[in-house]
């Protein structure tokens, strides 16, 4: 198990595009680390950065403590598999898991060793013999990933691994990545744009945004307190509520008022030091903390208007007009709100969910 430390790494391609903005970060021995994030987010610029692929203009990385920032690829002892997987067409799976074996001139009575262990642990033994133009794409992938894993490196990195498979493989192959996880206690960074990849597979989550990283944190801190407005809307599905308000005190009371609702602030006491000051902010809150009904109530006071209503099987979304400010709420499929038109709801903010319109990021609170 290895430890990777990034310092103030940045990468500019032609002198105008810059994939990398002095991108700091560390990664814990045996951690499960996702790098997550929209196209052109500089993602796989970082790995093949780390992996010696690309030249960083500036930074250092280190790899338990060595700086390997000017090293040759082959002197980093890291794997890096990329979304296109690859295999060599003319080498059975057996040839295919080898070749990193081999290349390392390992004894052939080491690498028939280790080809079975991994491909017993991958369950690809009955590929071995076959050529890849014969496997499905699930099967091609356990076995790139079986020649990623299989020359012990220090690092395993993987760039969008699931990509190009089909949503049903994809889930079931996160399940195996978890279990692989588990039983090579390998550090592994992982390359992907699905916040719900990233989200059920790390241990911890780094978003980056145009070549900028934008919140490092747990899965569920990334979710429940996220740093800015890019994170509070990439994370979620649907995503974070952000609506405007006007933040007001009233009797010592902090209210957000916005078209259509007047909102006390549930937990003013979370607010740092002496809080925001009043006047226009925005709040965030998660579709399904949003509490709706077909009739007004005390706990649903605020008028709104369903638009559209997205039955998602296991739920529903509603699209909700609040005002003149669109809102998502999610409801159980066999809730009283199931035809469009006028309906209640309730919202309940929270002030470690009180944005600052001017700088796109979360005021700081105490909770």
């Amino acid at each position: 198990m290895s430890r990777l430390r990034i310092a103030n790494l940045t990468k500019t391609f032609e002198g105008r595009c810059t994939a990398l903005a002095d991108i700091s970060l560390s990664v814990a021995p045996g951690e499960f680390f996702c790098i997550v994030g929209p196209t052109n987010a500089g993602k796989t610029t970082l790995l093949k950065t780390v992996a010696g692929l690309t030249r960083a203009d500036t930074g250092r990385i280190e790899i338990d403590g060595q700086d390997v920032t000017r090293l040759e690829p082959h002197e980093r002892e890291v794997s890096l598999l990329f979304q296109n997987n690859a295999l060599f067409p003319v080498l059975n799976g057996f040839d295919n898991i080898a070749f990193p074996l081999r290349a390392a001139k390992l004894a052939e009575s080491e690498v028939a060793a280790r080809v079975r262990d991994v491909a017993d642990l991958l369950k690809v033994v009955h590929l071995l013999d076959r050529l890849p133009r014969t496997f499905s794409g699930g099967e091609q992938q356990r076995v790139a990933i079986g020649r990623a894993i299989a020359h012990r490196s220090r690092l395993l990195m993987l760039d969008e691994p699931l990509t190009n498979l089909d949503a049903r493989l994809r889930t079931v192959l996160r399940l195996e990545f978890k279990a692989l996880h588990r039983n090579l206690g390998q550090t592994i960074v992982y390359v992907t744009h699905d916040q719900i990849e990233a989200m059920s597979l790390s241990d911890r989550v780094a978003l980056m945004h145009e070549g900028r990283l934008q919140q490092i944190g747990a899965p569920h801190d990334i979710y429940n307190r996220p740093a800015n407005r890019f994170v509070a809307q990439f994370v979620g599905s649907p995503p974070m509520n952000l609506l405007d308000a006007e933040l007001v005190a009233r009797a010592g009371t902090p209210l957000l008022i916005g078209s259509g609702f007047e909102i006390p602030l549930i937990n003013p006491e979370g607010l740092a030091g002496s809080g925001p000051k009043p006047g226009p902010v925005s709040f965030g809150i998660r579709p399904e903390a949003v509490h709706a009904a077909a009739a007004f109530g005390p706990n649903t006071p605020v008028p709104g208007e369903v638009l559209w209503i997205e039955r998602l099987g296991s739920r529903h979304v509603l699209d909700v007009r609040l005002g003149a400010q669109p809102l998502k709420v999610v409801v159980r499929p066999d809730h009283p709100v199931e035809r469009v038109g006028p309906a209640w709801f309730g919202l309940s903010p929270r002030a470690e969910h009180l944005l600052d319109r001017d700088t796109g990021t979360f005021f700081a609170s105490n909770i």
